[in-house]
């Protein structure tokens, strides 16, 4: 744990989304974290963002009813924040979002007679996938679509010489920058 603590177990609330839980939502399950580490005071407790506002593995403030609560112990993880956790690898998440193309491609190439409507998000994110000239179409556009939310994620911040705390507004008026001058 970040503050040197050492535990064996960890119990996750997993969120799609930073803005996915509403306050009494929020309240319940931190209080649900809290009866668990008083039951067993060798875990930790994570509430595991797949898209966060941005890379983090900090103490998780909360209010619950009407105070501010925090425990070293429970504790709000981004994705790739929690995979390199668990797997000792910074670039974990990273990895695995780059064999996911791949992946999608087998299955696609599987599924026949799958048919898929013209798209006009599918048309910009081409255009923004331009930046990742050089790579296979399905990487670039992979990427395309992860800098949307993963723009501060271990791996993904020097994708295109991003630097550590660039903001989402600041790099999606980049990448629609380029297309732009892509176009």
């Amino acid at each position: 744990m970040p503050e040197g603590d050492i535990v064996h177990t960890l119990y996750v609330e997993m969120k799609n989304k930073h803005n996915t839980m509403n306050s009494a939502s929020s309240a319940k399950t931190y209080i649900k974290m809290q009866g668990q580490i008083l039951e067993d005071d060798d875990c930790a407790c994570f509430l595991v963002e797949a898209i966060a506002k941005k890379s983090q593995n900090i103490k998780w403030t909360t209010k619950v009813d009407g105070k501010n609560v925090q425990h070293r112990l429970i504790r709000r993880v981004s994705m790739d924040q929690f995979y390199a956790m668990i797997t000792g690898e910074d670039d974990a998440f990273y990895k695995m979002c780059m064999v996911l193309p791949e992946v999608i491609h087998s299955v696609v190439n599987e599924a026949n007679g799958i048919l898929v409507p013209h798209d006009t998000v599918m048309d910009e994110l081409r255009r923004v996938a331009e930046v990742y000239a050089g790579q296979s179409e399905d990487l670039a556009m992979a990427m395309a679509v992860y800098m949307l939310g993963f723009n501060t994620y271990m791996g993904f911040e020097n994708s295109i010489g991003l630097q550590q705390g660039d903001g989402n507004d600041r790099m999606l008026k980049r990448i629609y920058e380029y297309s732009k001058k892509v176009q």
